[in-house]
This record gives C-alpha cells, structure tokens and sequence, in this order.
C-alpha cells in the first residue's frame, strides 16, 4: 500500500491499490495542483514534481541561484528509454515520439523542478542503488560551504514498472550561525539543538 505524506502528514492514501497513473493523479487532486504540464510528463517526472510540491508546499519561495537541487537515481530513466527504443526498433513500424524521446535522461526531472520553481542554482542526479544519505549529505555540505547556497532539496527519486519510491528533503543553511552543521546532518530532517 503506497501513501503520500508530507511532514508525517498523510496527503493521499493508495489503500485502493491503484496504478500509478491514478495514484499519481489523486495525489496531484488532494494538492489541490493546477499545472497542466504535469499531465504531459513521464512517470519518473511526474513522480519528482509532484514529491517536490509535497516538500515545498504552494508558493513557497525557494527559487533562484541560492537553492540547489541534487537528487539520486537507481533506474535512471529506464522506462522512457524503453518505451522509446519499442518506437525506433523496427524498421516497418519506426514512429519515433518527441513526447517520449524527451524524457530519456533522469535530468530531465531536475528540469521539470527547476522550471516549475524557478530554481537557478546546481541541480545534478547521481546514479546510486538506494538514497545513499552519506553522498548526499556530504556533496550537499560542500555546496553550502563552499558554494555559499542557503537552501538544497536532496533525496532520492526512483521509477519502475510496478515500482516507485521518493523521498526528498529540503535542507537550509543559515549563514549568521557559524556553526554550518547545527541544522542539517546526514539524517537530513534532524534539526540539532
């Protein structure tokens, strides 16, 4: 059984067992969402927009240079990949699709974010397993040290056939509190006193 929550919140409840396509959907209705373009995405994507609206919430305001977007993948975007190649793989029934061809990067959900939230700073996804907390924690550390960002939406995004699990977080650097560590650590969500 699948369920959308946010901040321990529940947001939608899958207890009917539906397909992605209409959970996703339901999720996209109790979020009250009004983003036509979410309909034309891939399931990866919408997956990513639609845990990003959870974690942020509507009109919030963490745009621009100063937030970063790192993400991590297992799957990348297999399933687009796949579903393009059935368009391109016969001869006798070649009908290559830009709808699909477009979604055949895991990038491309980062894009989808960044778009929708006006994101400027780096965004990258890296290939892992599972959300590999270590790695992030310890790139995501950088870019607020040495980068100077103030905010980073990191986590793990991952789409299958049957199978699908994201789990972002929204990280926050405060610079007038020199001690860069006492709000963020690898548990991402721990705040420390």
């Amino acid at each position: 059984m699948n369920k959308a929550t946010s901040n321990c919140q529940l947001i939608f409840d899958n207890k009917d067992k539906l397909p992605f396509k209409e959970y996703i959907r339901g999720v996209y209705k109790a979020l009250g969402l009004k983003y036509p373009k979410f309909f034309k995405m891939d399931e990866l994507c919408q997956l990513a927009v639609i845990t990003t609206e959870m974690l942020l919430g509507e009109g919030s305001d963490y745009s621009g240079e100063h937030t970063a977007l790192i993400l991590g993948n297992k799957n990348s975007s297999l399933v687009s990949d796949t579903n393009h190649y059935s368009t391109i793989s016969s001869k006798e029934n070649y009908f290559p699709s830009p709808a699909v061809f477009v979604y055949t990067l895991p990038n491309i959900m980062l894009g989808e974010i960044c778009i929708k939230h006006k994101i400027t700073g780096e965004n990258s996804c890296f290939m892992m397993e599972e959300l590999d907390a270590k790695f992030l924690y310890e790139y995501v550390s950088q870019l607020f040290k040495v980068e100077e960002y103030k905010h980073c939406i990191t986590g793990f995004v991952d789409y299958e056939e049957g199978q699908y699990i994201a789990k972002l977080f929204l990280i926050g650097y405060d610079e007038d509190d020199q001690s860069s560590d006492s709000r963020f650590d690898g548990n991402f969500n721990k705040n420390i006193p």
